[in-house]
């Protein structure tokens, strides 16, 4: 992938993450986390498949362009 591909699919993740929090929220302001908690518990699954993903992306863009990355960090 290329630097710019990489950027999109980061910043894509970032707006899905931003969104996915946001839904959460009126969620809870709500109550509806108790009443769809399964629907609740599918977005939180997904807000951490998406800041994982996300970190990947990053990661793997970094290590692309070069970027010494300790070991802790891969």
């Amino acid at each position: 992938m290329t630097q710019s591909e990489y950027q999109y699919v980061i910043d894509e993740l970032d707006r899905l993450i931003i969104d996915s929090r946001a839904l959460m929220k009126r969620f809870e302001a709500t109550g509806m986390e108790k009443k769809m908690a399964q629907d609740y518990q599918l977005l939180e699954d997904n807000l951490v498949r998406a800041l994982k993903d996300q970190r990947r992306y990053t990661l793997a863009m970094l290590e692309a362009d070069g970027v010494f990355l300790p070991s802790s960090m891969a």
